[in-house]
């Protein structure tokens, strides 16, 4: 291969194509047309002799030796956009990308509106979309770059992963307002269920890989109790929809609990212990710290999420 007159707009190919395994999307990406798109490919599959990347259904699959190339083109192309970039101011109005975060329906419905309201106000031609949790492992869709922020609970992460804590959030429990258990004890919605009622009643959690425990079960362990935990979901909305249709009860983030509460039929308690605060923390590759597109993203999430900060 002479690399004197390799085309290395065909790696920005490439690296659209490792994101978003479409050559459609790819071509979106970086403004190109999908017949661009394919005749890139083309030239690369040629001048690296491998397919690098083949329909599996809807997808266009990475070869073994395009996952293999992948970090390295991600991160040369990195340096250069931080090379060229440098101190250069971000000019929102004049900006054209699309960001994507990934997070919990929690931060779609009560932080994600905000953020976009904000960012279009300042840049038109931006686009923001967001991913569910369950999409698969942090560290990998960062340093991929098919998320340029995630919004999640403690993780552990790779050195080279940034992160700074936007937001804390306490838990309220939620049940359906003619629960007849928590009728039955006299407790009013606002008031504490007893311990020994909390631990018999069936419990529903929020689960993006299905494990039965979380952070109550970690509080009633404190305490020498457990609870019986019957249902897990992936989404707090199907865990509040679950709530409102039976005798289950669910700790759900407070702020989460009170947006809701009234459309779907919820009554809102405090528990009988102490459930912590969970730390939400944004999470972003470090090649990013000095990128002034990815510095203008933190700030505004920064000041969408500054009402939950104590």
């Amino acid at each position: 291969m002479n690399l004197a007159a390799f085309d290395l707009n065909l790696l920005r190919v490439f690296d659209a194509l490792m994101r978003e395994r479409s050559v459609t999307r790819a071509g979106e990406q970086i403004g190109l047309s999908q017949p661009a798109v394919s005749q890139a490919l083309n030239r690369l599959r040629a001048l690296l002799d491998d397919q690098l990347f083949v329909r599996r259904g809807p997808e266009m699959a990475p070869t073994p030796k395009a996952e293999t190339l992948a970090p390295s083109i991600r991160n040369a192309l990195a340096l250069v956009e931080t090379a060229l970039l440098g101190d250069k101011a971000f000019d929102p109005g004049q900006a054209q990308r699309t960001y994507t975060i990934l997070s919990s329906d929690f931060f779609s419905m009560l932080v994600l509106p905000e953020v976009f309201a904000r960012m279009s106000a300042e840049a038109p031609g931006v686009r923001l979309r967001m991913v569910d949790s369950a999409l698969g492992d942090v560290e990998r869709l960062l340093q991929d770059d098919a998320v340029d922020m995630a919004v999640e609970r403690p993780l552990t992460v790779a050195e080279w992963v940034s992160r700074e804590l936007v937001f804390t959030s306490s838990f309220s429990i939620v049940a359906a307002r003619d629960h007849a258990g928590i009728a039955a004890a006299g407790v009013a919605p606002g008031g504490t269920i007893p311990l020994d009622l909390f631990c018999a009643l069936p419990h529903a959690i929020r689960s993006i890989d299905g494990s039965m425990s979380g952070w109550t079960d970690e509080a009633l362990a404190s305490v020498g109790r457990q609870r019986r935990v019957v249902l897990t979901l992936p989404q707090f909305a199907a865990v509040a929809k679950a709530v409102a249709q039976s005798e289950l009860i669910a700790a759900i983030p407070r702020e989460y609990a009170d947006a809701v509460a009234a459309e779907e039929g919820l009554a809102v308690y405090e528990a009988p212990l102490t459930l912590g605060r969970p730390e939400i923390s944004m999470y972003w590759h470090s090649r990013h710290d000095r990128n002034p597109a990815h510095i203008w993203l933190r700030e505004h999430m920064r000041a969408a999420t500054a009402r939950f900060r104590i």
